[in-house]
């Protein structure tokens, strides 16, 4: 970790008052239900309690927290997530809104700040499914009749805990287990909400499907579960959007995402995350690639004050590929954005391409740290990892911390890495041809990440071309 790492108390960071203006959703006419008696046993079984899970859920819980005691936190994270008070935020905030499919039937406060983000619109125009979820609990679920009659399945994982526990049992928390790290335990112990989605064997979903979460207040903690099982053949493109009203003080966000695709599978998962600059967010995502298999992550983690995001794919069948392409914006003075990706080749004739795209301005820092790992065995394996940092002030920091562990001789792994300044050679070209600074300055922004934001559903490209040019009005030292 380098030496300008951050050593702030977390304490201090949940409970200061930031510098924004303040908003809420309307909770008074609700009813939330909360469970804050601190991170304990009698914490974990009050909220299975409440989801009336079965007995190995519990145990499953019980034995994360088992662990999340014991284990260190990771040594690669800022000193003051060590710190991190947990039993301090609301840990299960259940609104006092009924699951629906009928968006008319959410209470007129809630859906407008839904109508705000244009979900509901987005559905109706080209979303096949969409699960949204309200704090900790689902309050919109609905998926249309086509992808019903072909078998697809998808729902909250409270849902389905009830209606497949044996699918459940095999797929949940397997690939990401609770000891994996001390916040993947935290997350197997506290869960709540999400979506679950099955494919059958050789359909393919044209439309793609969505699960959108909000924060719905400060000193509250998220911990939704994703999880996607594409069988044979099949093909879906889940997209993953996270957004919170400004508190004035912190929110801690600690997701996870479980892909599997059996064989001759493509799952693609897009997240636009958003979140106001008041959460941390800490989010595990791993998928499985089996024989002939494909993964596609695509990232644009623009929000919060601090973000962990590392998408990881086990390439664990002949001939299995996977990419990922994230981007990074840390846009203010503490702002620190942690990336990068894990490929694990275990398999003969495995791809695998990464490409990270930073960038900073006001004073903020960006970080990624990846590893591609060849296991022995997994002949003719093939890796690429592009990582470029942009930084458009003197203020801004970038570090790149790859890893690579290879076991077989003919293994291909290349990694490049490229910092750039924004360059004003640049600027004074498109200003002499009649474009203001701003504007060229969005340009060039735009540009460098051109390679990810072509992969985005171009509704998603245009709400994330949007999301960047706010960011940049506030670029006024540069500008």
């Amino acid at each position: 970790m380098p030496e300008e790492k951050l050593s702030l108390d977390i304490n201090e960071i949940l409970n200061a008052s930031i510098d924004a203006k303040y908003e809420k959703l309307d909770e008074k006419e609700f009813h939330r239900r909360i469970v804050s008696s601190g991170l304990s046993r009698s914490t974990i079984e009050e909220i299975s309690k409440l989801k009336k899970e079965p007995e190995w859920m519990l145990r499953l819980r019980l034995k994360s927290l088992e662990l999340f005691e014991k284990l260190p936190t990771p040594n690669w994270l800022p000193d003051f997530l060590g710190s991190l008070d947990v039993s301090s935020l609301e840990l299960y905030v259940k609104p006092g809104i009924e699951k629906t499919n009928n968006w008319d039937e959410i209470p007129k406060e809630i859906r407008e700040y839904y109508d705000k983000l244009g979900i509901p619109e987005s559905e109706k125009k080209y979303l096949g499914g969409l699960v949204a979820v309200l704090e900790s609990e689902p309050i919109y679920s609905n998926v249309k009749e086509e992808l019903k009659k072909k078998g697809v399945v998808m729902m909250p994982p409270e849902e389905a805990v009830q209606k497949y526990p044996d699918v459940i049992k095999e797929y949940f928390m397997k690939i990401f287990p609770a000891s994996d790290h001390k916040f993947a335990a935290l997350h197997g112990a506290l869960w709540s909400g999400g979506v679950f989605v099955y494919v059958p064997r050789g359909v393919r979903i044209t439309t793609p499907v969505e699960g959108f979460f909000v924060i719905g207040s400060e000193m509250e903690g998220q911990f939704e579960h994703t999880l996607v099982v594409a069988d044979e053949g099949s093909y879906i493109h889940f997209i993953e959007g996270c957004s919170a009203p400004q508190f004035k003080k912190f929110s801690f966000h600690d997701g996870m995402v479980e892909l599997y695709a059996k064989k001759d599978a493509h799952i693609k998962f897009t997240t636009v995350q958003n979140w106001s600059k008041n959460v941390i967010n800490f989010n595990n995502k791993r998928a499985w690639a089996d024989e002939n298999a494909n993964i596609e992550w695509v990232e644009g983690s623009l929000g919060s004050k601090y973000s962990f995001v590392y998408p990881s794919t086990i390439l664990r069948g002949r001939n299995a590929t996977s990419t990922s392409l994230v981007v990074t914006m840390a846009s203010g003075e503490g702002e620190w954005k942690d990336s990068g990706s894990k490929m694990i080749h275990a398999a003969p004739n495995t791809r695998s391409k990464v490409v990270n795209k930073n960038i900073g301005f006001n004073g903020g820092v960006n970080i990624y740290r990846g590893l591609i790992r060849v296991n022995k065995g997994a002949t003719g394996a093939k890796a690429y990892v592009k990582c470029d940092s942009l930084m458009l002030d003197e203020k801004t920091k970038a570090y790149t911390f790859p890893h690579n562990q290879v076991f077989e001789d003919d293994a291909d792994v290349a990694h490049e890495a490229h910092t750039f300044r924004m360059s004003e050679d640049q600027l004074f070209y498109l200003m002499n041809r009649g474009i203001n600074e701003k504007e060229a300055t969005s340009m060039l922004v735009l540009g460098f990440i051109d390679e990810i934001m072509k992969e985005l559903p171009f509704e998603y490209a245009t709400m994330l071309n949007k999301i960047i040019k706010l960011e940049l009005e506030k670029l006024g030292a540069v500008a």
